[in-house]
């Protein structure tokens, strides 16, 4: 890097909370399967602690030397369906128990990949994984899970988003805070760096290393030096900051794959927020103009930010992938928790706000007593988004017990902390009992 670059890096970290999120390896565990689910979760175990043995190491070498701290270390691994075999569901939380214990092995912060793709249809490993999904959770410490309900190409399990809803129950039952390890996608992506979401695509080279940036601090910055002008000017410096941000993930990833002996694949130029005051994204959306964000203009405001981030960044990458945008989790942004608590932002424009975001309804705290079926209902409508858009869509929804509205609920660390938000109290239960299959839409068909 030139003098005036580590120079401008500097000040991104000392002012404006920079960081590096997340240095994820990626890891196939295909070659993993044994004759026994004992000799997989063996093997499972010894891959991991094999190629990742340094990643902590080599990510504290490279924050040292170029002062740039990076937040989390992390592993995503190959469906864990994929790799389970015949395994039923007692037999498939040894696999869960192996990512652990590898993970706490290494030192990473977590480990992603007790997924599985159910778009479709489900496999015998697919519904013992979703049935283990309660006890995974709950007794291990690091393993963070993703299902994937709905795709543009497939269309939408209905099947998968009604076991899903009850299954965010079931968990809220043993845990308060579990659900937060856990996200139901449509389109998920194959390389996404980012908790609780990622794992190893099967298209994605035996072990690899991705890169997850940060930024909304040096993005707010930024744009407060530009009050009044005009939008372009607004995007063109949005545009301008993404690409500084994503050079220091461009250069983070490359050393820290060519340190440990594998592959560098992508930067996700997400604008992930921090509880922290000056590092949110709701900030940004209020220094573009918003009084506050929720108001009208928020969407129109979010979907230039998602844009010009993009564009200023995947000129800084040699690989631009994973989710790539800005993400707009209620409890691990202190504007967005400002927001809730006044009454400015509701579910219904955070739905309207996932049409053109990164992801969907992400941290969102909600009363205990919510029906499963509604909860399902809320996974279907942020899939529908995704499949009419061709977008990734997600939920993370946190159903607390005992809670009512308006309640704040601690998740600890940079999982923050949210304010129970009111859920339409109409049922949804004969729509989403119907149950079958949602039919792509036409312009799925491409051939």
């Amino acid at each position: 890097m030139e003098t005036t670059q580590i120079q401008e890096t500097i000040k991104m970290v000392e002012e404006d909370n920079f960081d590096i999120r997340t240095v994820t390896m990626g890891i196939s565990l295909l070659d993993t399967v044994g004759g026994s689910v004992e000799e997989t979760a063996k093997n499972i175990y010894q891959k991991i602690t094999t190629y990742a043995k340094d990643l902590v190491k080599v990510a504290q070498q490279i924050e040292r030397e170029y002062g740039v701290p990076i937040t989390n270390k992390r592993i995503s691994v190959t469906p864990i369906s994929l790799v389970a075999g015949s395994a039923n569901e007692e037999e498939i939380l040894v696999l869960a128990h192996a990512l652990d214990d590898a993970a706490k092995e290494v030192g990473v912060d977590y480990v992603g990949g007790y997924s599985a793709l159910v778009q479709k249809g489900f496999s015998h490993g697919d519904l013992a994984l979703i049935k283990s999904l309660p006890r995974a959770l709950t007794e291990t410490d690091l393993v963070m899970s993703s299902v994937n309900i709905a795709s543009s190409k497939a269309g939408m399990n209905l099947d998968a988003v009604k076991l899903m809803g009850e299954t965010v129950k079931k968990i809220t039952d043993l845990s308060d805070t579990a659900n937060a390890k856990m996200v139901i996608f449509a389109n998920a992506v194959e390389d996404n760096p980012f908790m609780a979401g990622a794992f190893h695509g099967v298209t994605e080279p035996d072990v690899v290393i991705n890169v997850g940036v940060s930024g909304p601090g040096v993005v707010k910055r930024a744009l407060d030096k530009v009050k009044g002008e005009s939008i372009t000017t607004v995007a063109e410096t949005i545009k301008k900051t993404a690409f500084k941000i994503t050079r220091v993930g461009q250069l983070v990833g490359s050393l820290a794959a060519e340190r440990l002996g594998v592959e560098f694949g992508i930067v996700d130029l997400s604008l992930a927020p921090t509880p922290a005051r000056g590092d949110s994204v709701a900030e940004v959306l209020e220094a573009i103009g918003l009084e506050q964000v929720g108001a009208h203009g928020t969407t129109a405001a979010l979907m230039m930010l998602n844009d010009a981030v993009k564009k200023g960044g995947v000129m800084a990458a040699q690989g631009v992938g994973g989710l790539s945008g800005a993400f707009i989790p209620v409890s691990e942004d202190a504007g967005m928790i400002d927001a809730v608590k006044a009454g400015t932002l509701s579910l219904a424009k955070l739905e309207a706000m996932t049409s053109v975001c990164s992801v969907g309804l992400d941290m969102i705290a909600i009363p205990g007593e919510t029906p499963a079926t509604t909860i399902s209902a809320m996974v279907a409508d942020e899939a529908a988004i995704g499949i009419q858009n061709n977008k990734t869509t997600a939920v993370r929804i946190l159903p607390t017990n005992g809670t009512k509205v308006g309640d704040m609920v601690d998740y600890g660390g940079l999982l923050g902390t949210a304010p129970v938000m009111p859920v339409v109290p109409k049922s949804s239960a004969d729509f989403i009992n119907r149950g079958g299959h949602v039919p792509a839409p036409i312009h799925s068909f491409k051939n």
